[in-house]
């Protein structure tokens, strides 16, 4: 409904009216805890990569020069999130009305970048160090350095995952999970300090080339989440099921259906759906609803429906219930149906109109489809079957 659309302009717009802590207000309390953590991120990723820089070169360790080179690494990703998250939070204008915040897609991109060149760099200079390798030249020094690093960065990667994923932040969690990896890198080589002063064996440049062979991979596998998630990929069950339950909920409303969220950065949500409403309901009484549903939506789960469709239900015609559940028992049980709905019988035309959710998993969508119009076809010859494939972008 056009109607709609204005509405959901409304909420973008003055979103104040609509709840006590508002969706911008949100946004900068998100943006500040992002801000926050990246700052603490930065500072301890310098403080390590200075120590492990000149621990790592007194005692001419080629893993802990890398180590070092990775913390660097680590405090320009914290760099990126900040500008990233800065930039995302720009205001939406005429050229971009949907916002930035796709951008922290981009920061978090540039960050698996980063991560990817530090692996390769490390990668080579390993490489070199093991055609031409150095004596390397411990102190109870070196091993104090990096055992306390090893603990510095397990803390911290454990709390920038945690507080990304609270507040959904790619470039956070992304960040966190390489700053775990890093704990691990240290932890490594750690042990190959202890080997070498054990037993003599050098596995410094070996252990480098592993390192850096872990640090490609996470880049590569980081590269690959944000890639996907800057494609488009299905909404979160959980969010899907509160919206439809939220919507349900109102006694006017049989069924919430066809809920298709458009992700325009972290927590910034459109959308539109479907709802199945008595065929008595007025044209006023149907624009209160429609109201109420889409403010109630936003202020509960911080989503803009930009359209919201509808569905009549027959009420004043008993044979179509009958009718109805018939056609789902024919329907249901057939592999890769997920659901009927927006079923309605026009007994004056002789005709049946519904949807049929076919699950993406079908080798032939459209093959199951006709399939199973054919049956109610046969099922009921008398009538026009006027059906529609549908799909479950959320598939719960």
């Amino acid at each position: 409904m056009d109607n709609n659309r204005n509405i959901a302009d409304g909420l973008a717009d003055s979103a104040s009216t609509c709840a006590s802590q508002t969706g911008d207000d949100r946004m900068k309390s998100r943006d500040a805890v992002i801000i926050r953590t990246s700052v603490i991120g930065i500072a301890a990723n310098v403080l390590l990569a200075a120590f492990k820089a000149f621990v790592g070169l007194a005692s001419s360790s080629i893993a802990i020069v890398m180590d070092a080179v990775n913390n660097i690494s680590d405090a320009a990703s914290s760099v990126i999130t900040i500008v990233g998250t800065k930039l995302a939070g720009k205001e939406a204008d005429k050229k971009h009305p949907y916002g930035y915040g796709r951008i922290e897609y981009l920061s978090a991109m540039i960050i698996s970048l980063l991560v990817l060149y530090a692996g390769i760099t490390a990668f080579t200079e390993s490489v070199r160090k093991i055609v031409s390798p150095d004596v390397p030249d411990y102190s109870a020094l070196t091993l104090v350095i990096v055992a306390v690093a090893v603990a510095v960065k397990l803390l911290l990667g454990r709390y920038v995952r945690s507080v990304g994923e609270k507040v959904r932040s790619d470039s956070l969690i992304n960040s966190g999970k390489d700053a775990t990896l890093d704990s691990v890198i240290s932890a490594s080589t750690l042990v190959a300090a202890i080997i070498y002063l054990t037993l003599g064996v050098s596995l410094e440049a070996w252990l480098g080339a592993v390192i850096a062979a872990v640090i490609v991979k996470s880049g590569v596998e980081m590269l690959k989440d944000t890639i996907s998630q800057l494609l488009g990929e299905r909404a979160d069950a959980e969010l899907v099921r509160s919206i439809k339950a939220t919507v349900s909920a109102h006694p006017e409303i049989y069924g919430a259906y066809d809920l298709v969220l458009h992700n325009y950065g972290p927590d910034a949500f459109q959308g539109s759906l479907h709802v199945e409403v008595p065929d008595t309901i007025s044209a006023d009484e149907l624009d209160r609803l429609i109201r109420e549903v889409t403010l109630e939506v936003y202020q509960k789960h911080n989503v803009i429906l930009t359209a919201v469709g509808v569905y009549s239900i027959n009420t004043k015609n008993q044979k179509a219930a009958e009718v109805r559940e018939k056609v789902r028992g024919i329907v249901l049980p057939m592999e890769y149906i997920l659901q009927m709905h927006g079923f309605y019988l026009d007994e004056a035309e002789k005709s049946m109109r519904f949807d049929l959710v076919v699950s993406f998993d079908a080798p032939d969508r459209r093959g199951v489809f006709g399939k199973a119009c054919d049956a109610v076809r046969e099922a009921f010859p008398a009538y026009r079957v006027q059906a529609n494939m549908d799909a479950d972008f959320s598939e719960i």
